[in-house]
């Protein structure tokens, strides 16, 4: 045979000859075997040769993949049919060939047992939930597969549970990626060394016959490509594709063999001779020449260019060179530029010499064109990866690279590879259709290869990955560059991205940049990058791109008409692509060997920075009503400054450039200082809402550490170093400020509208104390600035543990220093933080675990200045000063409104010393002394933020005031240099003291000044007019910047001898030169100290408030304790002002001294500021309105006593009571209801009746029942499932079933209650209204469509008083509220006389007090009352009988309905009355409307009297034989299968209403008989034989004592005896004995078993006692509850003495002989079990003992859930649900919105919450770890009760920490469900429209 076969393919015969024997697989094994055997021997060459000629054939590639073969071809392929089947047979043949002769199966099994598994490499894509461990990781992507992670000890670390976004790969094993403790107990063993070598002959065919696999499907690749004019289709890749799917599987499978089948793979994909004989296309073979044409084509029209073939390309044939590399936008030379010019087709946006002009100038840069458009395989390996890149990565392709990673030799080959096909990669990309798959797809591949530091620096150095990436990135950012408009629009150079392109908008970028960062995060790669000269100038040059984009120009006259959203991209692509990349270089800059590096970067930036300033022709002032917040190579400077001071001690000035540049640098970060308090102020409206956006996002904790950080931080050092007074002028000119501080009391600004004027000064005061204030980058340690960080969080609001960590900026990279969640981030929150565990509202709203700041640190830390820093609300400012307040309030530490408080700074760093000098300079103290005087004057456009910022700076110089100055030298030459200016020196100290007298101004001519000027000079004053205007001050801020400017250019371009800049244009000249201006010279006679103490006076509003505190005790200037944290208000602030500077100079303490001597000249009238006139207003206001309302409300309570008079009045002649009853008995009214619509009270009457607002919902709680004490528990494996045969629900339902099986239908409607799943229960809010008006209000509702989240048309609203929801009015009945006493007198009738009477009642129909016959509105709504209740539940909870529709069906509804509602208080109570008391919901009960409307009902459908068990009960009946009916007709049930409550119901709604109290005790008691009997007649059922023997005699032996009708022993022998004669005791199988637990019966126990079989009785029929009669319940002990029960309905005679034991028998009262009647009784069982013995028995045992409801039990670990249903298949389609759902009442697992699942247009959870809670269903969503409740037709999300350590939800577990239960939740929850308040306390409803 095998020879046959061997023949058959002979290697000599030519391809296409005899086809092999088709298909069976004995064949192709022995072929295989032959094979195997031939190339085992040691001359292998003929075997070899025959092999590849069965290849050949076998894998034949000729026919083209789309077109199905025709049928010739087909078979020559091995076997007939479709192009399908012959691609499974060359599967077949391989599989077969590879396991050489052998099972595939085995040969699998025999490979994996070589397969050394230190690694777990698991592969897997989007969606897929991981879990990573930053305790064992050391690369930040760490992560492991669940398996793994389960299976290590990670206990206490730090790991969340996260969903996959692009797909990953488990890193188990690698010791590379993580620490090897936390391996899991398979990748511990390092097995190499106990794994056998691989014998060779077993891998020898893979050897062989995997090459010929692979270029099989590298042809089919090919032939698939068809490269079109357009980019091919997504279909038709898919299509070849989906061909491929089973060849892809197939390798897929090979890797998952193991590390022996792995390396035989690598050794095909990478061998460079395989891949040189099989591609070349050289050989004679048409078929292989063919697809070569077809890759170099594929090749080709990719733009790159096959290395041998580039000259060709290249020079000979420009026309088609040029067009193809012209796409690329370069040339791969610079000698090609003219060819460039002649067609380049990227420009077409207009601006073509520029964009040619920049590209030109790029591609000459760089180092190698070839990075870009080069590329040529060698290998599988990589002619795969480019098929890979060019069908846009496959997702099994990916996996199948991917899976082969475990292997060494591979992971090297592959990341080259990767590496020489990047530029590829991103050109196809940009591309691509669907950029966001293919980026989670290349991130998928690139984060496995580049999170390896070794790995990643041999690629470094062997394949130049820096510089690839750098110029990938380069080349990509350019195709979308576009003119920069910032500063001179018309000549600028500058190019920036067009943040409008869909590359930024889609962040088609990420994955380069992700993979740059990456790489950067290894020290031993950064470093080359660092060092590398070329790489910064590229990168600087690329970060300049980003410099200046997205430019906002302020609209000035109408709105803009579309809002631009690209703020967006331009802050992620600044975060990503610069601020990211710079946080990683940073990381490696820690220490002082690195100081190189710093002074490179520095370097290169400061060259593009002042490539930039050329490049926008800028001069000194920035371009008006424009600004950018995106400077990022100033913020790259900045970064690096600060570095160097901080960890390399370097020098500062030797990083610094000249003043010249300094003062350039600071212009564009000023700029955007002062446009965010434009911004704040409202000025920029005109711009929309987009640029309030991007003034947040600019602040916003993810960014700000890499925004205004270092833009603050480089203000601070070129104020440090710059001259201050220009820096103080530039400020306030920035802010437009400058006409503003003038001492005038008017003035005109040019260039702001006056109510901008004052929030744009505080603004510019607010800045000032910032750059003074803050230390972020000047000296603060890492734990200080998180500390700070954390303090100023937490004093906005209090916050959870997650958001807390959200907010504080961490370092963006992720490898640097303080990852939050590390030590030091828990250590410093447990020291300034409070863990507020999260509580429950009464609401039920739910709260979180909180932090909240600690006492101390309101105390001392409290910082405004950081708050307003990180403020991304105003609004949150002012709640940091509330909570503050109200601190200082609570702690007693200041009562009034403070200020904030005044904190001491950390020590500058040395090399920041000179920022000082901004306090000590003459402007600032020109500004502060112009304040002062005009918050003094009360001038327009100050507040006191104003004022605070004054003092506060004021304070700030006096802490920080350079030398202690030797008070003479300064007072001597005070005089003499004072002419030429306001101030003599410039310290503050000495400057604080120097009186100015004399001011000139310019004012407009309308000013008050001008005229009191005239006045002035004519007035003979001291000094005389002339000398007055001599000596007057003058000062414009304007000048003096422009003077100190002028100065530094002079200084700098004199050493560099060159001419000195032209000004700029005029439009910027001084302002104030409008003409109508005129000089006036003030006269003010004022120093900073003489100022401060009048303001202290008109603060306080008392004269000479101020005392100097060292005239007492003169202590506090030796010894000063001054706090370094201050609390109180303006005045507090004053005095330390003052006590500050007294310290500081003697002069000061002497002046001080002085002005208080003086008596203080009057201050201007007006002491109220306009800040405390307007909260004084307020509170006037207030107080005002507050006695208006009061008089509004007396006179409202008059009207409404005066109308309750004499609505009262004109209704007492018409009450129905019969006058003498009225004398004798004390008056009784009638019930008075509140409308409270229309306010009107009265009683309700046949006409207009008054309603009881409700909610009628179905519910299934009862049924939800269980008779065990331990709960269920929610199943959390397969062996644990919940079946619901033990619910009450389901007990029922068998019973009901039985009965019908056996007795006659309208007989069992009666003998038992429905309503356990889906009865209708009734609650009020216990508001009334008239129905007319209810129905106007609905109308109204109707007509609003606004009010949804309920539906109007289902008759839903909410009540109008109380806004709880309810769908219906309960019509009250008139008459009084509690019944009237008339009723309640016991009479002294017997029995026997009642149940004549009762039985009387329930004959008579219609013995109604509204006769039904009469329509009354009352009546009409009692019917449509009844409506909405049986329409609350569905068909199948109502319809019960054989024969639908029957009277009998409603008759047992609607007393049913009266039962539900009576079980379900009674399980609100705890499921006993021991509490006793008034009902839990007091007012709330409607229970007595509900039963007038369903006895109305009731006695619609009259019993037939020969039916009404009453009978049954009361008289002995003749003929006993009548009774079992007829062969034909069905009997009826036996009375002792009736259920009593049922009865006790039924009676009671049968009689005509309000009852007699006599008539109720009557029917309890004859009821009670029966129960006692029923109760007796189980427990004979229950016990055995011998007991049953025992006690038929001793009960026998007392059956003539006197009360042997009250002895329980009596009556149960004689009910053993009776049931005896019939076949109950009989047939006692022994399957019977099983079910009967033997228990010794004891007197003891058999009572106890008696009274718990009546106690439910007794607590029904209490509770319908308490409702229909208004009597209290009486609360008692557990054991009590039966006798307590038992008087209280009257069953007890009451001279019954309580010495000896109860006995529950002494409360029967026999209406008839109890031999008799309970003979009568046992006589239709027996006549019943002559038939049916079995049921008979089970019918008998009726449990009584319900135990309260519960949801189910969950365990203690949300994980536990998660990982059982979250792969949980669902039961309808077998796929895993998208949403797995979990239903916490009975445990069924549900598709939330799965299709596969819905009925009739109802998804699955809809259709469960129907059936399982009658249309309330409570599911856990299992990917969320939230509950959702379905409610009828609305739904809502409950919350979750598992919350993790801090007390924190996890929604959608984005955290996925671990989730613990939370008990008290869990509980609300399961209140809510069983007390049905779902719909009143949670608010956030919506319509599902059956779609869940």
């Amino acid at each position: 045979m095998a020879a046959a076969a061997a023949a058959a393919v002979g290697g000599a015969q030519p391809p296409q000859a005899e086809v092999p024997a088709p298909g069976l697989a004995l064949d192709k094994a022995a072929t295989a075997a032959h094979l195997k055997a031939a190339l085992s021997r040691p001359d292998n060459r003929a075997g070899a040769e025959e092999l590849q000629a069965l290849l050949e054939r076998v894998l034949s590639a000729e026919r083209p993949l789309a077109a199905a073969a025709d049928g010739e071809e087909a078979a020559a392929a091995g076997g007939g049919g479709g192009p399908g089947a012959a691609e499974e047979e060359a599967l077949e043949w391989c599989k077969c060939l590879l396991a050489g002769g052998g099972g595939y199966d085995e040969f699998c099994a025999a490979v994996r047992a070589y397969d050394p598994a230190a690694l777990c490499g698991l592969v897997w894509t989007a969606n897929f939930v991981a879990y990573r461990c930053r305790t064992c990781g050391i690369s930040p992507c760490m992560s492991l597969c669940a398996e793994c992670f389960h299976q290590g000890d990670h206990t206490g670390h730090d790991f969340n549970m996260f969903r996959s976004q692009a797909g990953g790969a488990c890193d188990c094993g690698d010791s590379n990626v993580m620490r090897e403790s936390g391996f899991c107990k398979r990748h511990q063993i390092k097995s190499s060394s106990n794994i056998p070598c691989v014998p060779k002959d077993l891998l020898m065919m893979s050897e062989f016959v995997l090459p010929r696999f692979i270029f099989c499907l590298i042809q089919y690749l090919r032939e698939g490509y068809n490269e079109p004019a357009d980019v091919p289709s997504e279909k038709d890749l898919n299509k070849v594709l989906q061909l491929l799917e089973p060849q892809i599987s197939f390798l897929e499978d090979l890797t998952k063999m193991g590390g022996a089948m792995r390396s035989v793979l690598t050794q095909v994909l990478t061998n460079q001779q395989n891949y040189k004989d099989l591609t070349s296309g050289l050989g004679e073979n048409a078929c292989a020449r063919k697809s070569h044409e077809k890759y170099l084509i594929a090749l080709k029209s990719s733009g790159l260019t096959y290395p041998e073939d580039k000259l060709v390309y290249g020079i000979q044939e420009p026309s088609a060179g040029a067009s193809t590399l012209a796409v690329q936008g370069f040339a791969s030379a610079t000698g090609t530029l003219g060819q460039l010019d002649s067609s380049d087709e990227e420009d077409q946006d207009g601006s073509q010499g520029l964009g040619k002009r920049k590209r030109v100038k790029l591609s000459s840069n760089t180092k190698d064109q070839s990075i870009m458009d080069v590329l040529k395989h060698k290998s599988f390996l990589e002619e795969l990866l480019f098929w890979t890149i060019k069908y846009e990565f496959p997702q099994k392709m990916v996996t199948f690279l991917l899976n082969m990673l475990p292997d060494q030799e591979y992971k090297v080959a592959f990341t080259k590879t990767f590496v020489q096909h990047y530029a590829f990669i991103m050109k196809t990309l940009k591309k691509s259709h669907e950029s966001d798959t293919m980026s989670n797809r290349i991130v998928h591949i690139s984060v496995q290869l580049f999170s390896n530091e070794e790995l990643a620096r041999q690629v470094t150095e062997e394949c130049q990955l820096l510089d690839i990436m750098v110029t990938v990135l380069l080349y990509m950012m350019e195709s979308c560059l576009i003119k920069s408009e910032l500063q001179d629009e018309e000549n600028s150079l500058h190019v920036v991205v067009n943040c409008g392109e869909a590359l930024l908008k889609n962040n088609t970028y990420w994955p380069l940049v992700s993979d740059f960062i990456n790489i950067l995060s290894h020290q031993s790669v950064a470093k080359r990058f660092l060092e590398d000269h070329g790489l910064l100038v590229t990168w600087m040059n690329f970060v300049s791109f980003f410099q200046g984009m997205n430019l906002n120009k302020r609209e000035l006259n109408e709105h803009v008409e579309f809002e631009s959203q690209t703020y967006y991209a331009a802050f992620a692509a600044e975060l990503e692509a610069c601020a990211q990349p710079m946080w990683g270089l940073l990381s490696h800059c820690k220490v002082r060997e690195t100081q190189e590096y710093t002074r490179n970067v520095v370097r290169y930036c400061l060259e593009a920075l002042q490539d930039w300033f050329d490049a926008i022709n800028f001069v000194d002032e920035p371009a008006p009503n424009q600004v950018t917040f995106h400077l990022p190579l100033h913020r790259y400077y900045a970064m690096f400054l600060s570095k160097a001071v901080k960890c390399q001690e370097l020098d500062l000035d030797s990083v610094l450039p000249d003043q010249e540049m300094l003062m350039k640098l600071m212009i564009h970060p000023l700029q955007i200082q002062a446009s965010l308090a434009e911004i704040h102020s409202n000025m920029w409206v005109r711009n929309g809402l987009q640029i309030k956006g991007q003034a947040m996002t600019y602040v916003q904790s993810h960014f700000c550490n890499s925004m205004i950080d270092p833009d603050i931080y480089l203000l601070q050092v070129c104020a440090s170093r710059l001259d201050p007074d220009y820096f103080i002028s530039s400020v306030f000119e920035r802010f437009k400020v400058v006409d503003l501080l003038t001492m005038a009391s008017q003035h005109q600004n040019t260039v702001l509208d006056a109510e901008h004027e004052r929030s744009m000064l505080e603004g510019a005061l607010t800045f000032l104390v910032i750059l003074l204030s803050l230390r972020l980058h000047l000296g603060m340690s890492d734990d200080e600035i998180l500390r700070a960080e954390m303090v100023a969080q937490l004093c906005m609001n209090d916050r959870t543990h997650s958001s807390l960590l959200d907010l504080i900026p961490e370092n963006p990279n992720p490898k640097s220093g303080i990852i939050p969640g590390s030590y030091s981030f828990e250590s410093v929150l447990s020291a300034v933080a409070d863990f507020k565990a999260p509580v429950f509202e009464p609401g039920g709203s739910m709260q979180q675990g909180m932090y909240t700041p600690k006492a101390e640190v309101w105390d001392h830390e409290f910082d405004p200045v950081m708050v307003i820093l990180r403020t991304v609300y105003r609004r949150d400012v002012q709640s940091a000063m509330d909570r503050y307040t109200a601190f200082l309030k609570q702690s007693g530490k200041f009562p009034g409104n403070p200020w904030p408080p005044y904190k001491k700074r950390t020590p500058l760093h040395p090399s920041y010393k000179g920022l000082m000098r901004l306090l000590h300079c003459k402007t600032l103290h020109i500004v502060l002394f112009t304040l002062l005087y005009k918050i003094l004057m009360d001038h327009q456009n100050l507040s006191e933020h104003v004022l605070c910022m004054v003092l506060y700076l004021i304070e700030l110089g006096l802490e920080n005031s350079a030398e202690e100055e030797s008070d003479e030298e300064a007072s001597a030459c005070g005089p003499e240099r004072c002419h030429d200016s306001w101030f003599p020196g410039s310290n503050l100290v000495s400057n604080m003291r120097h009186f100015i007298n004399y001011v000139r101004v310019r004012v407009p001519e309308t000013a008050p000044e001008v005229k009191r000027d005239s006045l002035a000079s004519t007035s003979s004053d001291s000094l005389g007019s002339l000398q007055n205007s001599g000596t007057a001050q003058v000062f414009s801020l304007v000048a003096e910047r422009r003077k100190k400017f002028q100065e530094i250019i002079n200084r700098s371009n004199s050493e560099a001898n060159q001419v000195v800049r032209p000004k700029t244009s005029s439009k910027w000249s001084a302002p104030g030169s409008a003409p109508q201006l005129t000089t006036a010279i003030l006269e003010i006679k004022e120093s900073i100290l003489s100022l401060l103490i009048k303001l202290h006076h008109k603060l306080s509003g008392k004269q000479n408030s101020y005392y100097p505190p060292w005239l007492d005790d003169i202590e506090i200037l030796i010894q000063p304790e001054i706090p370094k944290y201050s609390h109180g208000d303006g005045i507090t602030a004053v005095e330390r002002i003052l006590l500050k500077a007294a310290l500081q100079s003697r002069m000061n303490k002497r002046i001080i001294e002085e002005i208080c001597r003086k008596v203080t000249p009057p201050v201007p009238p007006k002491k109220i500021t306009a800040a405390e006139k307007k909260t004084l207003d307020k509170e006037e206001r207030r107080q005002k309105a507050r006695e208006r309302q009061q008089k509004l409300l007396a006179e409202f309570a008059s009207r409404q006593k005066s109308f309750m008079e004499t609505a009262m009045d004109v209704d007492s002649p018409e009450s129905d009571i019969p006058m003498e009853i009225t004398t004798a008995e004390p008056q009784v009214s009638e019930a008075v209801y509140d409308c409270v619509i229309c306010g009107q009270s009265g009683p309700s009457s046949e006409d207009r009746p008054t309603g009881l607002v409700v909610l009628l919902q179905a519910s299934s709680v009862l049924g939800q029942c269980r008779d065990n004490i331990e709960p269920k528990k929610l199943p959390i494996s397969e062996e644990e499932q919940i079946y619901p045969w033990d619910t009450c629900a389901a007990v029922h339902d068998v019973r009901l079933s039985l009965l019908q099986r056996y007795f006659k239908d309208s007989s069992c409607l009666l003998a038992v209650s429905i309503g356990w799943e889906g009865g209708v229960y009734v609650q009020t809010c216990g508001h009334t209204l008239h129905i007319d008006c209810h129905k106007s209000y609905m109308e109204s509702l109707r007509n609003d469509q606004v009010l949804q989240g309920f539906s109007v048309d289902k008759g839903e609203f909410t009540c109008p008083l109380c806004r709880q929801f309810a769908n219906s009015v309960l019509p009250c009945y008139p008459g009084s509220n509690v019944e009237n006493n008339l009723w309640q007198r016991p009479s002294n009738k017997s029995i026997q006389d009642l149940i004549k009477e009762v039985e009387e009642l329930q004959g008579r129909p219609g013995a109604f007090p509204v006769s039904i016959s009469s329509e009354t509105n009352l009546s009409k709504e009692m019917e449509s009352v009844m409506k909405d209740i049986k329409n609350t539940t569905q068909k199948k909870y109502r319809d019960y009988s054989k024969t639908p529709g029957s009277p009998d069906n409603d008759f047992l509804f609607m007393y049913s309905v009266a039962r539900t509602n009576l079980e379900l208080e009674l399980i609100h109570r705890g499921g006993n009355l021991c509490s006793g008391g008034a009902s839990t919901a007091g007012k709330r009960s409607c229970l007595n409307q509900l039963f007038h409307v369903l006895a109305l009902h009731m006695r619609l459908y009259s019993i037939d009297s020969e039916y009404n068990p009453w009978r049954k009960l009361t008289q002995l009946l003749e003929e006993m034989s009548s009774q079992l009916g007829s062969e034909e007709q069905q009997p009826e049930v036996p009375i002792l299968y009736h259920d009593v409550t049922s009865l006790l119901l039924i009676q009671i709604l049968m009689m005509p209403q309000p009852l007699h109290k006599d008539h109720f005790t009557c029917i309890v008691k004859v009821l009670f008989t029966l129960l006692y009997t029923q109760g007796l007649v189980a427990l004979s059922v229950k016990c055995n034989e011998e007991d049953r023997s025992a006690w038929k005699h001793t009960g026998a032996l007392k059956k003539n004592t006197c009360d042997a009708e009250k002895s329980y022993d009596v009556l149960l022998s004689f009910v053993i005896s009776e049931l005896s004669k019939g076949k109950l005791y009989h047939e006692e199988g022994t399957q019977e004995c099983a079910t009967i637990i033997p228990v010794a019966w004891s007197p003891e126990s058999m009572e106890k078993y008696l009274q718990d079989f009546c106690l439910p009785f007794l607590r029904i029929a209490s509770l319908l006692q308490h409702h229909l009669f208004g009597e209290d319940l009486p609360s008692c002990q557990e054991e009590e509850e039966f006798s307590v029960l038992s008087s209280c309905l009257g069953l007890l005679p009451t001279f019954y003495q309580t010495e000896h034991p109860f006995i529950s028998a002494s409360c029967l009262d026999w209406p008839v002989p109890a031999f008799d009647i309970i003979s009568q009784w046992c006589f239709e069982i027996n006549s019943f079990t002559e038939r049916q013995a079995e049921q008979g028995k089970a019918l008998l045992i009726q449990e009584s003992k319900w135990k309260l409801p519960h949801l189910l039990q969950l365990p203690e670990n949300y994980n536990t859930i998660f990982q059982y249903y979250h792969r949980k298949t669902c039961s309808v389609c077998t796929k895993v649900p998208k949403d797995p759902a979990v239903c916490l009442v009975c445990g069924t697992f549900v598709c939330l919105k799965g299709l596969c699942c819905k009925q009739q247009s109802y998804c699955e959870c809809v259709l469960h919450s129907q059936n399982c809670g009658a249309g309330t269903g409570i599911f856990l969503l299992i990917n969320a770890s939230v509950i959702i409740i379905i409610r009828g037709h609305r739904f809502c999300l409950w919350g979750s009760v598992y919350l993790d350590a801090h007390g924190e939800e996890d929604r959608d577990l984005r955290r996925g920490k671990p989730l613990y239960i939370c008990k008290e939740r869990y509980k609300v929850l399961e209140q809510q469900w069983i007390s049905h308040t779902f719909d009143h306390i949670n608010k956030r409803w919506g319509p599902h429209y059956n779609g869940l």
